[in-house]
């Protein structure tokens, strides 16, 4: 899971009407099922008044994980086609919920679908895609005397991290993968070992 992956930049919405039926789709970067289904649970609460909040999402894994369902719509309707979207464009870590009010117009399971996949593809078009890389996390603590070295270490490496100084230095390091093991190595052959390195 080294590879670089497209998913979004952010939270994404869009709203539109067809035939009296307001539909509001909702886009969301997330890192893995349970935040995928978080997000699900919040859009779905916010929205308990509406006729149908129809989910989906797929997720980085060995192997992909997809999932959607039709959320009581007719079969096929609605799920579906709106992980499609998802597919067809390409994104991983990507969680979306299309809302329906009903609005007294049956739009058939044709209708269903292509308003069910505008949902999704303007919520994602709404929150922007991004060529992601995977990251590491780790965090490394030192004394004082060598935290200037790993600072100027981190500073040179691609990443980013964030120091707090008390007892010890220790800073909270995000590196994306290919690079992470490189930067602990220089760091504890920099510091002669006495950096303690915790992977998150």
């Amino acid at each position: 899971m080294t590879d670089s992956y497209r998913t979004l930049a952010g939270r994404g919405e869009a709203a539109f009407e067809i035939s009296g039926s307001e539909f509001i789709g909702h886009a969301a970067p997330v890192t893995d099922v349970d935040a995928a289904e978080a997000f699900i649970a919040e859009v779905s609460a916010e929205y308990d008044d509406a006729t149908h909040n129809v989910p989906a999402y797929r997720i980085r894994a060995e192997p992909l994980k997809e999932w959607a369902s039709d959320a009581d719509e007719p079969t096929g309707s609605a799920g579906k086609p709106s992980l499609n979207v998802l597919q067809q464009e390409d994104l991983e870590n990507v969680a979306v919920v299309v809302t329906r009010y009903y609005g007294g117009t049956k739009l058939g399971v044709g209708g269903l679908a292509r308003a069910y996949a505008r949902g999704v593809k303007e919520a994602i078009d709404a929150a922007g895609i991004v060529e992601e890389r995977p990251h590491e996390e780790f965090a490394v603590t030192v004394e004082y005397d060598d935290s200037g070295t790993v600072r100027g270490i981190l500073e040179s490496s691609p990443g980013e991290f964030e120091a707090a100084y008390e007892a010890a230095v220790s800073f909270a390091v995000r590196i994306p993968v290919e690079d992470a093991a490189a930067v602990r190595d220089r760091i504890r052959s920099a510091t002669s070992g006495r950096a303690t390195i915790e992977r998150e």
